[in-house]
């Protein structure tokens, strides 16, 4: 049996499905081997579908369902509705074949979240950027890349940040070592203006930003930056996310996420308070802007 053959990025949903095939398969005390010999699916094929690397064709996921001895014509229909939508990236979609397979997948994560808590030691967050000082980031960051895959990854993390404009907005808490407060991107003047679009962010109510400044030295922060994400189903336990040189990971296991929540709940305490978060910035902006640099 063989899978769906378009590649698709892994969603919420299809973590959710693979999450529960992986129950249904343990609650039938049966192996991957077993499955394998009661249904012909490859080995490594279900471990795939069950890792959310791949989606399982309807056929696949029927004998799936049938091996697993599940009846219950309501709790099949779900699963294969639940298939049915795992690869529905939105608008993301556009952007797909244009950005790497696992910032695309991030994003996906990223759109449906609750809340994101996310720390940044170098620039400001990507979901409060403005586009003048994304292009900086990204062209820096990437001096081999053309000018089309700029285009697309500042379109993208645009369009990202509707989340937090829609009905429902993400809630996010952001937390940046003054550094950032003080490194310049692009112009002085691309500087300033974001810098005064991240203390406008930080007013919002669904929004709250802390800096911690030079004067805490060491903190908890500093081996890198780092990304939280909380869902709104409970089926769909937390993420951490990773973005280095070394290439962008993934951390799901509960251990792992509670170590991160830890981390970033001392950076909490470490941090100025919110109001005064605020203060830093507009200091900083006061001090750009004396120096004649953000005309």
């Amino acid at each position: 049996m063989e899978l769906s053959a378009r590649r698709q990025p892994p969603t919420v949903r299809l973590r959710r499905l693979a999450a529960e095939l992986r129950r249904l398969r343990t609650e039938a005390d049966l192996t991957r081997e077993e499955v394998s010999e009661q249904t012909s699916i490859n080995p490594a094929t279900l471990y795939r579908i069950e890792t959310a690397r791949v989606r399982p064709q309807r056929r696949t996921l029927m004998a799936m369902l049938d091996t697993y001895g599940i009846t219950d014509e309501d709790q099949r229909s779900e699963l294969i509705a639940l298939s049915q939508q795992a690869t529905q990236l939105g608008w993301l979609q556009t952007y797909e074949s244009e950005l790497p397979e696992l910032y695309t997948t991030y994003i996906s994560f990223e759109t449906e979240a609750r809340s994101v808590h996310n720390y940044e030691s170098l620039f400001v967050p990507g979901l409060l950027q403005t586009q003048d000082y994304a292009r900086a980031v990204i062209k820096a960051g990437l001096p081999l890349a053309t000018e089309e895959d700029i285009h697309a990854r500042i379109e993208a993390r645009i369009r990202r940040q509707e989340s937090l404009r829609k009905k429902d907005p993400i809630r996010l808490w952001t937390i940046v070592d003054e550094a950032v407060l003080h490194r310049q991107v692009g112009s002085t003047k691309v500087t300033a203006e974001q810098l005064e679009v991240l203390a406008e962010a930080a007013t919002q109510p669904h929004i709250t930003l802390q800096v911690i400044p030079f004067d805490s030295g060491a903190h908890a922060g500093m081996p890198g930056s780092f990304v939280i994400m909380d869902f709104p189903n409970p089926a769909d336990p937390a993420l951490v996310y990773i973005d280095s040189m070394a290439g962008d990971l993934f951390l799901e296991h509960e251990a792992d996420v509670r170590r991160f929540t830890t981390t970033f709940e001392h950076l909490q305490a470490t941090a100025l308070d919110p109001t005064s978060s605020i203060k830093a910035i507009e200091a900083q902006i006061h001090k750009i802007k004396e120096k004649g640099g953000a005309g």
